[in-house]
């Protein structure tokens, strides 16, 4: 897992944009990960980067036929944590508070009272986790 989360670092943008889709889609051919790209990457340069994903195990392929279809290997989950933190230590000095202030600055004209009540109950959790 560390080692994955180490990948996930030190993707380069075509690999992130790859990635990104095969999320998206949750599994892909080759063919559809060009039409999602909307670019004129070719097939080749495609598999590359896949067999690049696979070496790294980000991704994962099986057979389906005469073609391979690929998939992520870690959930959205795991990966939205990892993202989320490496945003967090970057760009805000590992501050939490920071975060989500930025956060709601751009954002809390939009929440609805649902999400604004939903918000502060995790807030009070993780209030009294602390006072324990």
């Amino acid at each position: 897992m560390a080692q994955q989360n180490n990948a996930l670092q030190g993707l380069s943008r075509r690999e992130r944009q790859i990635l990104d889709i095969l999320y998206k889609l949750e599994h892909a051919t080759v063919n559809q990960i060009i039409a999602e790209l909307g670019d004129d990457m070719s097939y080749s340069a495609v598999r590359g980067i896949l067999r690049l994903l696979c070496n790294k195990d980000l991704a994962k392929h099986k057979y389906d036929g005469p073609r391979y279809v690929y998939s992520p290997t870690l959930s959205k989950k795991r990966v939205r944590v990892s993202a989320l933190k490496h945003v967090v230590e970057t760009f805000f000095q590992g501050s939490t508070e920071s975060t989500f202030s930025a956060l709601l600055d751009k954002s809390s004209k939009n929440l609805s009272k649902e999400e604004l009540d939903r918000l502060a109950n995790m807030i009070e959790k993780a209030r009294k986790e602390n006072n324990q």
